[in-house]
């Protein structure tokens, strides 16, 4: 996971939406409050955003140079895959 270290690089905002007690939204914030602070200490000038919406599906987003934002959506994604689709949005940004 040494794509981990490198997500500044191509990325420039991460932006977790979910609800806080949604059934649907528990993987999203289990994989956040388990990874976060690893994210973090890789990437200590990267802007990691939690956004916390009663009712809203979840979803992380990545913004990239000039404005260009993509988006996952993580209902029904178990934390490995939500794991895979960071991997998949950090690789989008180019770096690999």
């Amino acid at each position: 996971m040494a794509w981990r270290g490198h997500l500044s690089r191509s990325v420039k905002e991460l932006r977790f939406l979910y609800c806080q007690t949604s059934p649907a939204s528990l993987p999203a914030r289990e994989f956040v409050h388990r990874n976060y602070k690893d994210l973090k200490t890789l990437n200590p000038k990267l802007p990691i955003l939690i956004r916390e919406t009663s009712g809203v599906e979840p979803q992380l987003w990545a913004r990239y140079d000039m404005g260009v934002e993509r988006y996952v959506r993580l209902e029904g994604l178990t934390e490995p895959q939500i794991n895979k689709a960071l991997e998949e949005l950090v690789k989008a940004g180019g770096i690999f």
